[in-house]
């Protein structure tokens, strides 16, 4: 037996001290003694077709480099097991095989008999042959198995104790989970996620499948995680402190892999903490004679005479009032921002302050725009921003007046010639109900209606193009086969919702020039025919923007000709939603969980914290990522181009290839190699 020192060198401009000697035993031992440690990264794998020249070479030069070995432990294993040297190993079983050499055949080894030590040799040595990381995986599973401590590896190799930790808690899974990541059936982080389920026969299933071919539903696992879990993502949390919760005995559990919201494991004390002090600030209110309903769950049962009192627009206020509720509403936007801002720099007292300002800008503004009526009732919501959500409700009006009869829409008539008409993309329909084919389109209605009121010369163009085929073509087009409705409909679906920064500016424009026709005391020709030309093209805009009317209720009735006029206008005034909005609430709150996790995933975001979200907390995520970004989804378009198609079906979220890096002691290379940074041993 020999020693050999080997000599650390600090790197150039290093301010280390003396150079490091490391003592190792070098020893010979017979072939017929040697084996493969359980430990060793590439244990039980066949060998490649690089073996049998690795043999030639050895028997042509010798042995040129030591082995690692350890003691071999019980019965079951040789005296000798190697950490490192696999493959030189099966080299020289080529050749005893072969009658070259005999189980005699004297191997030079280093012994090593430190766990860490050993550890060390396993994951930090194995170069001949990249390593996969599910290969480092199953390694530090059985080293955890061969009874060494997580703090042993970690020291071994380096690194903090929480990613040894990491790669543990996969070493766990099914067998069937790693043979599809190393295979590319699964990525490292569909992986973490498999890990997240309880049931080890559902892993096992989950990754069998995959392993066949059959992808992986990623989204289900998802969707299935944010069902039950509270996250400090949750509305609730606008108004109650991680330093209130765990005050009150609320107890949180944070994500192993550090990708997801820390889980609230005490729901209810969340909810009564925010009770208690909403409750609070309602009672300013209710001591004013309001009906206060505060409520983190179900609709309050109302009065059915209550009306909700909303967003006001489009002449339905005289003039001056139509001014107030304007200024309320500026009001409002300031006094919500400074509530959030209280919420995060100052304490609750100044907070609960703040927020019973905002609301009281709220119920000034709902008074003036309903008209002076009282507002009897308010309901208060959880908020993530502002802490609270403010809904007002006023007695409703006797409704007096009657409206015409709507007059039948002619069937469309197919005539003998029809111009041509520009290429427009396909609608994405695959998976989406009526209901939100409707919200799409009416939204991305409303974003047509802004881009052509903001180009006069394309307006006037949509106009005169709409004018030009009914009264000099001759072709009678059904209103359902125009985007634009000459007979002066506007755009007004039951149950919708103006979007101030989209058609609200524009009828906010329109109010203004009603407010100075009714100021000139002249007739509508006469106050128009005297109209600066800049003015007129603007008022052409105006009118011609909210008469555009490109929704569809049902996915099975799609207006083709309606589609292809939108998508020429909007190519025209070169029309981009993001300009002025991005997805808010209100829309995507009519998209399932699975479209909202593959609108991050289309934006680009980070989509791993909307494992542990409900659907509450997950619209907000997706709308302040979407803010961030400025990114609107590509159904809201009208123009074609390439990837038209909605990011967001759960099939493209269950069957993306994104490559994923991981995260911690392991580098993932494209090819899935693990790559381990170096360190002393």
């Amino acid at each position: 037996m020999t020693d050999h020192a080997s000599v650390i060198t600090p790197a150039p401009g290093d301010n280390a001290g003396p150079a490091v000697i490391v003592e190792r035993d070098e020893r010979t031992i017979r072939l017929g003694d040697l084996g493969v440690a359980r430990e060793n990264l590439r244990h039980g794998q066949p060998p490649d077709d690089d073996i049998p020249t690795l043999a030639a070479t050895l028997k042509a030069a010798g042995q040129l480099q030591p082995l690692t070995v350890r003691p071999g432990r019980g019965r079951k294993e040789p005296p000798w097991v190697a950490l490192d040297g696999r493959r030189r190993r099966m080299a020289l079983d080529l050749l005893l095989e072969a009658g070259e050499i005999d189980a005699d055949y004297p191997v030079r080894v280093y012994v090593e008999t430190d766990p860490a030590r050993q550890a060390a040799a396993v994951l930090l040595t194995n170069t001949a042959v990249p390593v996969h990381v599910a290969d480092v995986i199953a390694a530090i599973g059985r080293m955890l198995k061969s009874r060494l401590t997580v703090a042993a590896i970690a020291r071994a190799l380096g690194y903090a104790e929480i990613e040894i930790r990491r790669l543990a808690a996969l070493s766990g899974l099914p067998p069937e989970a790693l043979a599809a990541l190393r295979a590319g059936r699964l990525t490292l982080k569909q992986v973490r996620l498999l890990a997240r389920l309880a049931d080890r026969a559902e892993q096992s299933a989950l990754a069998q499948a995959a392993l066949d071919g059959h992808g992986f539903a990623e989204w289900r696992i998802i969707e299935r995680l944010g069902e039950t879990r509270v996250t400090t993502r949750d509305r609730r949390c606008g108004l109650v402190d991680p330093e209130a919760y765990g005050a009150a005995g609320g107890r949180a559990e944070a994500d192993l892999f550090g990708e997801l919201a820390p889980v609230l494991l005490d729901p209810d004390i969340l909810t009564e903490l925010w009770l208690a002090r909403a409750r609070g600030i309602a009672a300013v209110f209710e001591a004013e004679g309001i009906a206060v309903h505060v409520t983190a769950g179900p609709e309050p049962d109302l009065p059915e005479d209550l009306e909700a009192l909303g967003y006001v627009y489009g002449g339905q206020l005289p003039s001056e009032d139509m001014a107030r509720y304007r200024a309320q509403r500026d009001v409002f936007t300031e006094r919500a921002e400074a509530a959030r801002l209280a919420l995060q720099t100052q304490g609750a007292d100044v907070a609960d302050l703040a927020i019973v300002d905002m609301i009281r800008a709220r119920l000034a503004a709902d008074q003036t725009g309903c008209g002076g009526r009282a507002v009897t009732t308010m309901v208060l919501r959880p908020s993530a921003e502002a802490g609270v959500e403010v809904c007002c409700y006023a007695p409703e009006e006797p409704d007096t007046d009657i409206g015409p009869e709507t007059e039948a829409e002619a069937p469309p008539i197919e005539p003998a010639w029809a111009p041509p008409v520009v290429e427009t993309p396909e609608p994405d329909t695959e998976g989406v109900n009526h209901a939100l084919h409707a919200v799409r389109t009416e939204v991305a209605t409303r974003g047509l209606i802004r881009a052509v009121a903001d180009d006069p010369a394309v307006a006037l163009s949509v106009l005169l193009a709409r004018l030009f085929t009914v009264l000099v073509l001759g072709l009678r087009t059904a209103r359902s086969e125009s985007a634009l409705a000459v007979v002066a409909a506007e755009f007004d679906p039951a149950g919708g919702r103006v979007i101030p920064s989209l058609d609200g500016v524009v009828r906010e424009r329109l109010d203004e020039r009603r407010a100075a026709f009714q100021a000139s005391g002249d007739t509508v020709m006469a106050w128009i025919h005297g109209l600066e030309q800049e003015d007129k093209m603007g008022l052409l805009a105006e009118l011609t923007a909210v008469s555009l009317d490109v929704r569809e209720t049902r996915t099975t009735q799609l207006r083709t000709g309606a589609r292809a006029e939108a998508a020429e206008a909007a190519a025209l005034c070169d029309a981009d939603i993001t300009r002025h909005w991005t997805p808010d609430a209100p829309f995507l709150h009519a998209h399932s969980k699975g479209l909202l996790i593959g609108m991050l995933e289309a934006m680009g975001a980070d989509a791993r914290p909307a494992g542990s979200l409900r659907k509450t907390e997950l619209v907000d995520w997706v709308a302040e990522q979407a803010a961030s970004r400025v990114w609107a989804p590509a159904v809201l378009s009208w123009r074609a181009s390439p990837g038209d198609a909605c990011a967001g079906e759960p099939e493209a979220a269950a069957g993306s290839d994104e490559p994923d890096d991981g995260e911690g002691a392991y580098t993932v290379t494209p090819a899935g190699e693990a790559a381990l940074g170096a360190c002393a041993a």
